[in-house]
């Protein structure tokens, strides 16, 4: 068979048969009288095997060696390829991402488009100090795309730049609040707890949801972040959690003082979010497996909370046979009289 027709059967070019064959990747069987080239079924057969294994993105290198070297392993190459493989796609939806992030910042010229760049590079830099300068010029006038401080701040380990991170994400607006929430399924904790902590420094009322909902998180760091947040915006959903924490031993100050805000001016939080306070602590303070080092921490709680409630609570704390709790409530019962 003639080249020509080698071509039109095989779809490989003319030019390119004859540049496999100056590659020596391809040897036609035989000439004809007048010199043309000839092929045998054998030779349209290693054809099909050249273009397979282009398809599947081998170099004409790779693909003599797989087909001339008796020693040759499909299996390796084969793994090397997949490895290849997700490097590239790795790449390019790297790339995709870049080029989303640089269009939602809606450059509205090349210097623009130009910043935007050099900020995500500053942002996925190794130094720390870079990433940090690159979170507090996000107050320029070129938007900034919201995704990659999201994406900064959960993978951010640095304290220092985790919160330039979140001062630039709460100047963003709402517009991160949703991936944030998203971050708190995540399946690593120090994200989850990331993104709550975010979420805890964003103004705004889409804020203060994801953080109701992050009540129910099932990660208990998530749930103690979240609620000390909401006690400190007068969210009373958060007494629960706040005296959960209290009990635990768990950031149990921060609570405390949590709740005493909870239960302050009735003008600006809940009227009956002090009766529920007192509620919740003296039910504590009551149930048997409240252990002992549980129970003074819940009387130290009181200190702050008005109402009768807490008063006559002292009252009968201060005959506690707990000498601890006793001791305790007295000495805040003589604070509040002397109040």
């Amino acid at each position: 068979m003639l080249i020509g027709e080698v071509a039109r059967r095989s779809g490989v070019s003319a030019r390119m048969l004859r540049h496999y064959e100056s590659l020596g990747l391809l040897r036609p069987s035989g000439r004809t009288g007048s010199g043309y080239r000839e092929y045998s079924g054998e030779d349209i057969r290693r054809i099909f095997h050249i273009e397979s294994l282009r398809s599947l993105g081998l170099s004409l290198r790779e693909i003599g060696r797989a087909l001339d070297d008796p020693r040759f392993t499909p299996s390796s190459l084969v793994d090397d390829l997949i490895r290849q493989t997700h490097e590239r796609i790795a790449a390019e939806n790297e790339l995709l991402t870049r080029l989303r992030r640089i269009d939602a910042a809606e450059p509205t010229d090349w210097e623009d488009v130009l910043q935007v760049v050099a900020f995500l590079q500053a942002l996925g830099s190794k130094s720390a100090a870079a990433r940090q300068r690159a979170a507090l010029s996000s107050a320029g006038e070129v938007p900034v795309p919201v995704e990659a401080l999201v994406e900064a701040v959960l993978r951010e380990s640095d304290p220092n730049v985790a919160g330039a991170l979140r001062w630039a994400l709460a100047r963003s607006g709402d517009g991160g609040t949703a991936l944030l929430a998203e971050g708190l399924d995540s399946p690593v904790a120090a994200v989850r707890e990331r993104a709550v902590q975010t979420l805890a420094e964003m103004p705004g009322d889409e804020a203060t949801a994801r953080l109701r909902d992050a009540l129910a998180n099932a990660d208990v760091v998530v749930r103690g972040h979240a609620a000390l947040a909401l006690g400190t915006r007068g969210v009373a959903e958060a007494i629960p959690a706040l005296i959960d924490m209290i009990v635990a031993g768990t950031n149990d100050t921060d609570a405390a003082d949590a709740l005493s805000m909870l239960a302050g001016d009735p003008a600006t939080v809940d009227p009956t979010a002090a009766d529920r306070i007192a509620s919740g602590l003296v039910d504590r303070l009551a149930h048997g497996t409240t252990a002992a080092p549980a129970r003074v921490r819940l009387t130290q709680a009181l200190a702050d909370i008005p109402g009768s409630t807490v008063s006559d609570a002292l009252v009968d704390l201060s005959q506690d046979g707990d000498r601890a709790v006793a001791l305790t409530a007295a000495y805040l019962l003589r604070l509040r009289d002397a109040r």
